[in-house]
């Protein structure tokens, strides 16, 4: 990688510019405190002083006398009527904090802030790393250095929005219907997207998002925040009296959670700041090189996985079980993952939860024998766990109720018949450690699912708050797991799609985005999750027939393309299926095969389509060699020939050819389609761009999926 295409940190004139291609963050220290002056495209080189005049505003009648910018920290001593970056005391006093700069240092892409309030005994130190990827993450540690406790409410990090930025997106949805969009106008006041349930919620924002009113997918300009975290966190867009509108993100925390001693650090979870010029796919693409580009990232080829959850539920059986897995290995499956039942006494999801020993009622011969077949068939052995969790119907429970996050004297609500183990408490967390470890490493798992199904209600230890302690927990048990088995795969599942966050993606190899299976709900839930997380750690699997979840009735063609877009996978007891629907599945598994390594290394293009009734999609190769789309007909068109859709991202000049492919029958409503369906068509990018194609007229919630290709520089048009 070149100079000019890397992060860079340069400190001038009491100002750092962090800067990657495509952004750029000038954050001014001139005034005793940091202040972002610009946060957007780069500057070119525009110096410190221009800056500053450039951004002198006005003063206007019924102001402070001599008003300042609030900068990074929004303090009220600084004259600022908004919610403040840090909200706290000791004991009453110390609640509002005036810090001044102590020093700025360097080192490389990161720039270190330290700052102080000697009145209010406090440290404060702000660490910003510019990723050559354009992802800047930001870290704050707060210190008491004084003799007294000093609670802390909160410390965000804000970021100021331009004029321009007018509207703002986030996300929300439930269980089966994730990250839905949510496009509003930026008004004045404040917008708080908070997250209490224990986790990241299914309702939960990926990404607190700005944008101007012309911003769309493919164009326009995007600025992006996301806490890095998988407990309690907090999002806020705000637009003050002045008309200075601002994002905001950082760690809900519980009163009294965390409480400095003398001489402690709070550290906050790390904050990941991104702007585009290129829409929100260009927002995307940067979260996805990001991930990509760190060692801990996945880079075997993705294996297609078949998970037996909706083929059987808890009726655990060798011989059924066996039978799906050659049936599964014929089709092409290359991970086998036996989901809940195989444990204690866990026959139904009332009891046996923490008993992680083989149940001799369900395996009278052990899990040996199928793992044996399994392997024989040449796939990979996964392994269903709920770690965090116990029923009171178990024998973990019964020999150590206190082992629960709770508050003393009473036990909390149920859900789904258990509770939360508190994994601060060394016991709990060494206990889990240790039989999820002897599992993996006697039965020879490859990979684990690891489900959380309920939220956390009354999440104390010792009588404390302890969500922030219990995520940092989980963290460090991923990684000690992954440690002492080398190889092992993670996936992180939370009643479906809880728990898909940016801070999870650093511990777990693959997320399971939805219990929805519906291909024409999981559309919106993909189109969307991958937003912040790249599509190979994307569970998205071909379901039954008819939906377990939604009883709609779906073609193979339509579950295959939409499950394709991600870590491909079937959810489905394929002993079921008709030989019409395993070729289709062969024919699947095969493409998928063919096409993982553009699918999980490409850019992911969310196609802006004049039709609302169809979705278009794609991805393209970083080199635009290839490239996959699918047209989606979610509903029925408004016109008798629906609109052309474009092919956008790839090179201008150069010939593609172009072909539809099929799993199945297709579910067509036409006399006679397109000619381009016949044999293909080759045709420039330019062409594929600008004019698109016309699609076969679809029956509604059916989908067409487009195989391009660059041909040889010498072939003629």
């Amino acid at each position: 990688m070149t100079e000019t295409t890397r992060a860079r940190v340069v400190e001038h004139d009491r100002c750092v510019v962090l800067a990657a291609p495509g952004v750029e963050l000038v954050l001014d220290l001139a005034d005793g405190y940091p202040i972002v002056r610009h946060w957007g495209e780069p500057l070119c080189g525009a110096g410190p002083d221009a800056v500053r005049l450039l951004a002198t505003a006005a003063v206007p009648h019924s102001d402070l006398d001599d008003p300042v910018e609030p900068g990074m920290l929004r303090e009220s001593a600084r004259g600022f009527t908004g919610r403040p970056a840090l909200r706290g005391h000791r004991a009453g006093a110390g609640f509002s904090p005036l810090f001044r700069l102590q020093g700025v240092r360097v080192d490389g892409t990161t720039a270190t802030v330290s700052l102080g309030d000697p009145d209010a005994q406090l440290e404060l130190e702000q660490r910003f790393t510019m990723t050559d990827q354009g992802v800047l993450l930001v870290d704050q540690a707060l210190t008491n250095v004084g003799g007294s406790v000093y609670s802390v409410d909160e410390l965000a990090t804000w970021l100021p929005l331009p004029a321009r930025a007018t509207q703002t997106l986030d996300f929300a949805g439930r269980w089966l219907r994730e990250r839905q969009p949510h496009r509003l106008p930026l008004a004045p006041g404040l917008r708080i997207r908070e997250g209490r349930e224990g986790r990241t919620g299914h309702d939960s924002t990926i990404v607190q998002c700005a944008m101007t009113s012309r911003t769309t997918t493919e164009s326009g300009e995007a600025w992006g925040i996301a806490a890095l975290w998988s407990g309690n966190t907090v999002h806020l867009v705000e637009r003050d009296v002045v008309g200075r509108a601002a994002l905001g993100a950082g760690e809900l925390l519980e009163p009294g959670e965390v409480e400095l001693a003398p001489r402690q650090t709070y550290t906050t979870p790390t904050i990941a700041v991104v702007y585009s010029a290129a829409g929100l796919d260009g927002m995307g693409e940067c979260f996805h090189r990001w991930l990509r580009a760190r060692p801990e990232h996945p880079r075997a080829p993705r294996p297609l996985t078949l998970n037996v959850w909706e083929a059987v539920y808890f009726d655990h059986d060798l011989d059924t079980l066996t039978r799906l897995a050659e049936r599964a290995a014929a089709v092409g499956v290359e991970r086998f993952v036996l989901d809940d039942g195989w444990f204690g006494s866990r026959r139904d999801d009332t009891s046996g939860l923490g008993d992680w020993t083989v149940s001799a009622d369900a395996w009278p011969g052990g899990l040996g024998p199928l793992v044996e077949r399994v392997k024989g068939l040449g796939m990979q052995f996964g392994l269903w766990f709920e770690g965090e969790m116990v029923n009171p119907d178990s024998d973990l429970y019964r020999a150590h109720p206190d082992w629960i996050l709770h508050v003393p004297g009473r036990r909390p609500p149920l859900a789904r018949h258990q509770l939360v183990l508190d994994l601060a408490n060394p016991e709990a967390y060494a206990h889990v450690l240790e039989r999820v470890h002897a599992i993996v490493s006697s039965e020879g798992v490859d990979y684990i699912k690891w489900d959380h199904n309920r939220v956390l209600t009354d999440a104390g230890h010792e009588g404390r708050p302890a969500v922030h302690a219990q995520t940092a927990a989980i963290y460090r048990l991923f990684d000690d797991l992954r440690s002492r088995n080398p190889g092992l795969e993670i996936e992180s599942c939370a009643s479906g799609g809880g728990r898909v966050d940016l801070g999870m993606a650093l511990h777990a190899d693959r997320f399971w985005t939805s219990d929805q299976n519906d291909p024409l709900e999981r559309q919106q839930i993909q189109r969307w999750t991958s937003l912040a997380i790249p599509l190979e750690m994307l569970g998205s699997h071909v379901g039954p027939t008819v939906s377990h979840t939604s009883g709609r009735r779906h073609s193979i063609q339509m579950r295959a393309v939409t499950a394709l877009f991600g870590h491909a996978g079937i959810e489905w007891n394929l002993l079921e299926a008709t030989d019409e629907e395993l070729a289709a599945l062969r024919s699947w598994a095969d493409l998928y095969k063919a096409q993982r390594g553009v699918l999980h290394s490409g850019r992911v293009v969310r196609v802006d389509h004049p039709d609302p009734s169809a979705l278009v999609h794609g991805v393209v190769a970083d080199d635009a060699s290839s490239a996959l789309f699918a047209y989606v007909q979610c509903t029925t068109s408004p016109g008798t020939r629906p609109a052309a859709f474009r092919l956008p991202g790839l090179t201008p000049d150069a010939r593609y050819q172009v072909r539809p492919v099929w799993f199945g029958e297709p579910g067509v409503a036409q006399n006679r389609g397109p000619r381009w369906m016949d044999d293909g068509v080759v045709a420039t990018g330019a062409a594929l761009a600008a004019m698109g194609l016309n699609p076969p007229i679809l029956r509604p919630e059916e989908a067409v999926l487009v195989v391009v290709t660059a041909m040889p520089a010498a072939t003629d048009l």
